[in-house]
Parts: structure tokens; C-alpha cells; sequence
């Protein structure tokens, strides 16, 4: 006997109406969930890295770029995207402040090589320097 299915548009209807209506269980669900999340993402860890390189070795990641990915990338990017980048950014102001300050304080501390005249090479030490200095400090963990 055949397994009875329904169409995928139909489907589809269904799960983008019981979604809409979802804002407020997923509200409840989010809340108070950070320590369980931080702790199960780290759990994961190991199984992250098996997965990604088992991907990597069998080309999975770049057989996952196709003429049609780069459409629904174009598609999507330019229309839901475009309409969440400014409130996502607005949104995102204090959490910027936050974690660019420590590497602004990082350049605001460097001595830099003086200046040479236009075009000389010795002004890429003071352009190495600084990206030197802001290397370590995303090594160190930014703060």
C-alpha cells in the first residue's frame, strides 16, 4: 500500500502559517536557554569538526554552490535581506560599541613607525604593525 503524503504546497501553506503564529513560543522557548545552549554547543564540538571535514574531503561544500544556489542567493539576499539589514543593524549598535572598543583601544595604544614620504616601502611597517597588533588581540579572545 502507498504512504498517502500531502503535496508540497500545500505543505508548505501549513508551515508558514503555524510559523507566523509561532513568535510567542518561540519567545518562551528562547528564554532562559542560553546556559543549556552554550553547553550542548560545546559538547558538539568534536562532532562539528568531524562533519566539516568529512565535507570538505568529499567535496561537499563546493558541490553545494550550484547555478541555482547563486540565484536563490541573489533572490533572497536582495529581497528578505535587504528588508532585515537595517533593522538588524540598528538593533545591533551597543553590541557593535562593545566588541570594536577593545580593538580601538588596541590601535589607540600603538607607537607607529613615523611616516615616510609617499610611496615609500617603510610605510607598510606601520600598516604591518597595526595588523600585527590586531591579530593578537582577536587571538586573544578581543577583550
Amino acid at each position: 500500500m502507498a504512504v498517502a503524503v500531502k503535496d508540497a504546497a500545500a505543505s508548505a501553506k501549513k508551515f508558514v502559517t503555524r510559523a507566523q503564529a509561532a513568535g510567542p513560543d518561540y519567545t518562551a522557548g528562547v528564554q532562559n536557554a542560553g546556559a543549556k545552549w552554550a553547553a550542548s554547543t560545546k559538547a558538539s564540538a568534536d562532532a562539528w569538526q568531524q562533519g566539516v571535514t568529512q565535507a570538505a574531503a568529499s567535496g561537499r561544500f563546493a558541490a553545494g554552490v550550484t547555478p541555482a544556489s547563486t540565484n536563490k542567493f541573489q533572490t533572497r539576499a536582495s529581497t528578505v535581506g535587504a528588508q532585515r539589514f537595517p533593522q538588524g543593524v540598528a538593533s545591533s549598535g551597543d553590541a557593535w560599541a562593545t566588541n570594536t572598543q577593545p580593538f580601538l583601544n588596541t590601535i589607540a595604544n600603538l607607537n607607529l613607525p613615523p611616516r615616510q614620504p609617499k610611496g615609500s616601502a617603510a610605510n607598510y611597517q606601520r600598516v604591518q604593525a597595526v595588523g600585527d597588533a590586531l591579530r593578537a588581540k582577536k587571538l586573544q579572545g578581543g577583550q
